[in-house]
C-alpha cells in the first residue's frame, strides 16, 4: 500500500470535481480499490501502486481535457478511464478552434481577417488588427493569447487601453485606483469571462499571471514570455505607442488593435496608430491585418450602421471638396 498526493495545476476545481462533486464520485466510484480524499487542489490517494499509476495516468488525462475545453463530464471521465484516450471536444471540436469557451464552445476565426491574423501570429512577434467597431479584433486576439498561456508558450498576459473616454467628461471617479480605471477596461474582463472561469481568472489575476493596466503604467517595464495586447490604440499619442512597442522583451508576442474611424483624442493630437501604420509599414517580423465591415461579427445592424456612417462621411467629404472647387473657380472668375 502507497499513498501519493496529487496536485491539481491549471484548472477549475468546480468544473472538475462538477457539480455537489458529482465527478470526483464517479471517479472513486471506477476506482474501489483506492481510497480518494479531495480537498482544495490536492488529492490524497491511498492504495496499490500499479493501480495508483494507471489513476495518476487518467487523473492527468482529466486535467488535460478539462484545462483544454473548460468542461468535464461523466461521458468523458469514462472515455479516459476505459483506455480510450481523451475524448473529443464537448460540441463535438473544430480544427480551426482557437480555444474553448467557460462552456465548452469551439472559439473559432468567423471571418477571413480573423482567420489571417490567426495565421499570422505563428509567423510574426507583432502583429497589427485595425478595423471597424464588432470586426473580432480584441475577442480574437485575447483567444490567442489565452492559447499561447494554456499551452505553456508564455508565462502571462498583458492586456492594455488608453484611459480616454469616448466623446465625454467623466471628471472624477470615486474608489481606488483600481476602482478608477477598471471601467476603460471592462471590455477585456469581458473577454476573459468567457473563456476562462471566474475562479480561476480571479486566480490569475491575484498572482498577476494576468495583467491588466491602463497605457500608462507600462513605462519602463521590459515585457519577457507574455503575450502583449494594446487594445485601442487609436486613442494613443505618438510618444505612447512608442513607449509600448518598446517595451517588448524575450519570447513575446504583441498584438496592437484599433479602429481609426473612433478616434477620441483631442482634433490637435494625432493618433499614434496611424502614424505607426506608416513607420513601421514595411518592418520585417511585423505583421498588419486590416478588417473591413465584412469582418463584422456581432449584430447584422453594426454592419449596416458601420456602413452608413462610411457613406455618410465620405458624402461630407466629397460636398467639402465641391465648395472648396467652386470657392476656387469664383475668385478666379472675380480675378477675370
Amino acid at each position: 500500500m502507497i499513498e501519493k498526493h496529487i496536485i491539481l495545476e491549471d484548472i477549475d476545481l468546480v468544473t472538475f470535481y462538477g457539480v455537489n462533486n458529482c465527478n470526483l464520485q464517479m471517479v472513486k466510484a471506477l476506482y474501489p480499490k483506492l481510497r480518494i480524499v479531495a480537498r482544495g487542489n490536492v488529492m490524497k490517494v491511498l492504495g496499490d501502486e500499479e493501480e495508483m499509476c494507471q489513476f495518476e495516468e487518467h487523473i492527468q488525462a482529466m486535467q488535460d481535457y478539462c484545462s483544454r475545453y473548460n468542461s468535464l463530464n461523466e461521458e468523458a471521465i469514462l472515455s479516459i478511464v476505459k483506455g480510450q484516450g481523451q475524448k473529443g471536444a464537448p460540441d463535438g471540436g473544430d480544427s480551426m478552434a482557437i480555444c474553448y469557451s467557460i462552456s465548452g464552445r469551439a472559439i473559432i476565426p468567423r471571418s477571413e481577417n480573423q482567420r489571417r491574423l490567426v495565421e499570422e501570429y505563428k509567423t510574426n512577434d507583432m502583429l497589427f488588427a485595425i478595423g471597424p467597431a464588432g470586426s473580432g479584433k480584441t475577442y480574437t486576439s485575447i483567444a490567442l493569447a489565452v492559447r499561447a498561456l494554456k499551452n505553456k508558450e508564455v508565462r502571462r498576459i498583458i492586456l492594455s487601453r488608453p484611459a480616454v473616454e469616448a466623446g465625454e467628461k467623466l471628471g472624477f471617479l470615486p474608489g481606488d485606483m483600481k476602482e478608477k480605471i477598471d471601467p476603460y477596461l471592462q471590455p477585456l474582463y469581458d473577454a476573459l469571462q468567457d473563456m476562462i472561469p471566474a475562479q480561476k481568472l480571479q486566480e490569475y489575476m491575484e498572482v498577476q499571471t494576468i495583467q491588466i493596466a491602463p497605457l500608462a503604467f507600462m513605462r519602463g517595464r521590459t515585457l519577457n514570455d507574455a503575450v502583449v495586447i494594446l487594445d485601442e490604440a487609436q486613442n494613443t499619442t505618438t510618444q505612447q505607442i512608442k513607449m509600448f512597442l518598446t517595451r517588448m522583451g524575450h519570447n513575446t508576442k504583441m498584438i496592437i488593435t484599433g479602429d481609426i474611424t473612433q478616434i477620441d483624442l483631442p482634433r490637435s493630437t494625432r493618433s499614434g496608430l496611424i502614424e505607426a501604420m506608416n513607420v513601421l509599414r514595411d518592418v520585417k517580423g511585423i505583421s498588419f491585418i486590416e478588417m473591413t465591415d465584412k469582418d463584422i461579427v456581432r449584430h447584422k445592424l453594426v454592419t449596416r450602421i458601420v456602413n452608413a456612417y462610411k457613406e455618410y462621411e465620405e458624402a461630407k467629404e466629397s460636398k467639402s471638396l465641391n465648395q472648396i472647387e467652386n470657392k476656387d473657380e469664383d475668385v478666379n472668375s472675380d480675378q477675370l
